[in-house]
């Protein structure tokens, strides 16, 4: 039995350092570190790739650092903005790089929990792209927690120090990332972890 404790990667956010959807992000990924797991955060310019081409076998060192911690995650957290009704090409681009799994023993996102967050000016996007996000996940084979967030509106959910000033947002962002960590340390029991692997 693995003892060793999860390890849960969050990657989104925008090309501008510390946007609100990258504060989300941070903050459930708080509630993941505080259930012991272990955490990764890829944001930011941690995601500017050049655009995925899967005939093109070479990587850049970002490249190839997303795609090692994508194959050790026991969880993943995403978080996009609405960018016209659906994610940002930024997210998008990152999770086309997934295909580089695609021949693991896990391929893809197989047997990980996987937090969808979307974060918008107006509800009707961060609802689409909220959609969108779970389709994706499906499409790459992990489990979306039965939580997704939706933080949308004009008035701010996050302070400019990246305090969560939003009472609902705060409680379900933090939901979303101990469901992601319970998900996490159940796929690594034996029985469960091989009866979800072959539902997978």
């Amino acid at each position: 039995m693995n003892t060793s404790p999860p390890r849960v990667v969050a990657l989104g956010g925008t090309t501008r350092p510390d946007s609100s959807t990258e504060r989300a992000l941070r903050h459930a990924l708080d509630a993941v570190a505080a259930t012991g797991a272990q955490v990764v955060l890829l944001a930011g310019d941690d995601l500017v790739l050049p655009m995925y081409a899967p005939h093109e076998p070479g990587r850049t060192p970002a490249a190839l650092r997303l795609v090692a911690e994508l194959r050790r995650a026991d969880g993943v957290i995403i978080a996009s903005p609405g960018y016209h009704g659906s994610l940002s090409g930024l997210v998008k681009n990152a999770l086309d790089y997934t295909e580089d799994l695609r021949t693991d023993a896990r391929p893809y996102l197989s047997g990980r929990a996987v937090g969808c967050i979307a974060n918008a000016a107006g509800w009707q996007a961060a609802v689409t792209t909220l959609g969108a996000l779970r389709d994706i996940v499906h499409a790459l084979r992990g489990w979306p927690t039965p939580l997704g967030v939706c933080i949308g509106g004009t008035e701010p959910a996050f302070a400019p120090d990246g305090r969560c000033i939003d009472a609902r947002v705060d409680e379900q962002l933090r939901t979303l990332g101990r469901e992601v960590s319970d998900f996490a340390h159940r796929m690594r029991e034996p029985q469960a972890g091989a009866a979800m692997r072959a539902a997978a």
